[in-house]
């Protein structure tokens, strides 16, 4: 055999992208993001469960009547322990009034409205851990639900109170551009990642930024809106034919976002899981580098996923726009959900049916939250301290696992 008949290496198969290459940092924050974001669903209740324990030690802690039984504990210890008790489940029980079934009244209509109110405040959570968790599927920390938020809030505002259409097709259409301006912004952030290696967090961070100061600029100084005379920049109420219908009557605040957001968990479970977009997310996910070699578009798949969380996330921003505070756009219509949505996404492992529980868990605190704090005189940041604890846990499944002596996790 000659050397002409011999195989020749292919000289661009050597070439190595700078990017491509990955750093040893690289390597350690992919494979604890994947730890964190795909652990099994025993953890994440153990994190759940470890979170409210030390949130009643918090709240016998605080309780006035538990500190008045410690200058005589040694003497009668069955008072104190008796106070405790009553702290706490008095403040579960609230919660659980507040959020679920007010069992104190008798009207069937107004004993269920508190689980009304958790589904409202599930909606737009479900919405924005869809997609942070999307994200997650692909190795990609977004950051950035606030701006993509408030971009899509933005937009969906502006042809919700500043355009006339008839309800048929203003709904709609302030649905899509929100959705829309959401995936625009979520794909800056892929392209520069695709393009340029510029990393997720840091750009996703930067355009919380641009894009809280853009809606600022645009409210402020009347540019695309009309703005009432007022100190605090807001748009002018929503029309009637652009607000998300209740979807049982007017007793009850939930309306069609809720809907919508078990809609989008249906669709992406099936992206996920059944189409050919959601094979190529998941092996991007798991090891970029081997899928790129199996000829799968990495930047690519990192735009498009990008853009369909940006999507999602611009969705949760619509719902609150047209739906939840539909009296006009204003800076703080993300609700801190943006970033409630990634503790979310860790609670349901990424996984749209894992995201769905966590959702109407945080529903279920949001609602709870403000009949705790009004029955039971407890500050309604103890739900905070609680949602914080619960990412602390998620974010050390070894100490759970610790903690519960179970068997360490086996490597998949």
């Amino acid at each position: 055999m000659t050397d002409t008949d011999k195989p020749q290496p292919d000289e661009k198969a050597d070439e190595i992208d700078p990017h491509d290459a990955p750093t040893e940092r690289e390597t350690r924050s992919r494979s604890l993001l994947k730890e964190i974001a795909s652990g099994d669903a025993l953890s994440g209740a153990l994190a759940v469960l470890l979170a409210v324990f030390v949130g009643s030690v918090m709240i016998a802690a605080t309780d006035e009547g538990v500190r008045d039984t410690l200058s005589y504990i040694t003497a009668r210890p069955s008072d104190f322990l008796s106070a405790v008790w009553d702290a706490i489940t008095g403040a579960y029980s609230a919660m659980f009034r507040g959020a679920v079934f007010n069992y104190n009244l008798t009207e069937p209509a107004q004993q269920w409205r508190p689980l009304t109110e958790t589904l409202k405040f599930a909606g737009p959570l479900i919405l924005g851990g869809l997609g942070v968790g999307i994200a997650f599927r692909a190795a990609l920390f977004n950051i950035g639900g606030r701006g993509q938020m408030l971009i899509a809030g933005g937009a969906a505002g502006l042809i919700g109170s500043q355009v006339d259409l008839p309800f048929a097709v203003h709904l709609p259409l302030a649905i899509l551009v929100g959705m829309a301006a959401g995936a625009i912004w979520g794909g800056i952030a892929g392209l520069l990642k695709a393009r340029t290696g510029a990393h997720e967090v840091i750009v996703t961070i930067m355009l919380n930024y641009v894009g809280y100061y853009l809606l600022f600029y645009a409210l402020a100084e009347d540019f695309l809106f009309k703005t009432p005379a007022s100190n605090n920049p807001k748009s002018l109420p929503m029309k009637e034919t652009a607000i998300l219908p209740k979807v049982l009557g007017d007793k009850f605040n939930l309306h069609l976002g809720f809907v919508l957001a078990l809609i989008a968990v249906g669709v992406v479970w099936w992206l996920l899981n059944r189409s050919t977009l959601g094979y190529r997310i998941r092996a991007v996910g798991e090891n970029p580098h081997a899928a790129r070699a199996s000829g799968i578009n990495v930047g690519r798949t990192y735009t498009v996923v990008m853009m369909i969380a940006g999507s999602l996330l611009g969705l949760a921003g619509v719902n609150q726009v047209l739906g939840t505070v539909s009296s006009g756009v204003s800076l703080d219509l993300d609700a801190s959900i943006g970033f409630d949505a990634i503790t979310v996404a860790l609670l349901g492992r990424s996984k749209p049916l894992g995201i769905l529980a966590a959702g109407l868990l945080f529903g279920f605190l949001k609602a709870g939250g403000f009949t705790m704090q009004t029955s039971e005189d407890i500050s309604v940041d103890l739900v905070l301290v609680v949602q914080s604890l619960i990412v602390l846990f998620l974010a050390a499944p070894p100490l759970v696992r610790a903690i519960f002596r179970l068997p360490a996790q086996e490597a998949k």
